[in-house]
């Protein structure tokens, strides 16, 4: 195909940065361009993750080369270090999607408070359209006319918010507890370095347990949906010994008295035409997504207590990351939006 977009991805020998290299050099339409990353430069990336097959050099990342030669950038470096990549890619004209929580956000007192930095990028933040195309897909196909940055969403907030958004829409959420499990990868590449295989097998713990970072980012979304702004989510999320994947258990009390039919129907009609959505009778599983970009989702309402359950499952790596980015992309290009994509 002549003059195929360009895509450079930044940052990537990390996990979710492989992914996207893997899945934009198998894209039919578009071609996957440098590859960066610092400390491996040089290596091959079929050499650092044989199993992702691609046959590319890790580059030193020059961003005034990257901008000349590419139409869009994957930018998977951590949160801080991204958003100068970001600004100065934009800059240059590129479409870029960050795959950090820099851009994801719209109150910089919020993004002070959970990260504790000042954005370097203030101009450019709160601009960003939110990469979840279920949710944001008008806006995610105007962004390259509208001169905007992708903010991919964090893992835990993908699986949430899309178990949580047919009732947000409803103004059915009153108490929402997000009982969240995942697997190391979820870490990052760095971390899971440092982390014990003794300490992880045959193991379950909770974290970020006094507050984790996604959870400004899950109220945020849930109350552009429609969440009273008077409703704080409780979020916590749990270590599994698994290497990736995620089930999230959405515990609500709805504002008023519900029926499984009504919940499943609402269900039903948010999704029945998402490519990337399974709605099932049975209680999803993390295997069940495995290396897919699809969210599996099922709801039950208690009879006894009246709580509203739904219980979510995604790929962290893919429909958490990766794999939704190229969904955004294809969305952004106006593509088939499974395009590239394995279910």
């Amino acid at each position: 195909m002549a003059d195929r977009p360009k895509v450079a991805v930044l940052g990537a020998s990390g996990f979710a940065g492989a992914l996207a290299a893997r899945l934009i050099d198998r894209h039919p339409f578009f071609a996957l361009g440098a590859i960066t990353a610092r400390a491996e430069a040089g290596t091959r990336l079929d050499e650092l993750y044989p199993h992702h097959r691609v046959a590319r050099t890790f580059v030193e990342p020059d961003l005034d080369a990257i901008g000349r030669d590419h139409d869009v950038a994957i930018v998977g470096y951590p949160h801080g270090a991204s958003s100068e990549a970001v600004a100065a890619l934009h800059a240059q004209g590129l479409l870029v999607l960050d795959l950090s929580a820099d851009f994801r956000l719209t109150d910089p007192a919020l993004y002070r408070e959970w990260y504790g930095d000042v954005h370097v990028a203030p101009d450019l933040f709160g601009t960003a359209v939110y990469g979840l195309p279920e949710i944001h897909r008008d806006a995610l196909a105007g962004v390259r006319d509208a001169g905007r940055i992708v903010a991919g969403p964090g893992c835990f907030p993908t699986a949430a918010i899309l178990s949580l958004a047919p009732l947000a829409r409803a103004g059915l959420l009153q108490d929402v507890i997000i009982d969240a499990k995942t697997g190391v990868s979820g870490a990052g590449r760095k971390l899971q370095r440092t982390t014990h295989y003794v300490d992880v097998s045959e193991n379950v713990h909770a974290y970020g347990v006094a507050g984790h970072r996604h959870q400004p980012e899950i109220r945020q979304e849930l109350g552009a949906l429609g969440m009273d702004p008077a409703v704080q989510p409780v979020f916590v999320p749990h270590l599994v010994p698994a290497d990736q994947g995620e089930l999230v258990s959405c515990y609500v009390r709805a504002t008023r008295e519900v029926t499984a039919d009504e919940v499943a129907d609402l269900f039903r009609e948010a999704y029945a035409d998402e490519r990337f959505v399974e709605l099932t009778t049975a209680e999803p599983g993390m295997r069940d997504v495995q290396a897919s970009n699809v969210a599996r989702l099922r709801t039950h309402v208690d009879p006894r207590s009246g709580h509203v359950l739904v219980f979510g499952a995604i790929d962290n790596l893919w429909k958490g990351t990766s794999s939704q980015a190229v969904q955004s992309l294809n969305v952004a290009y106006g593509r088939p939006e499974d395009e590239g994509l394995p279910v």
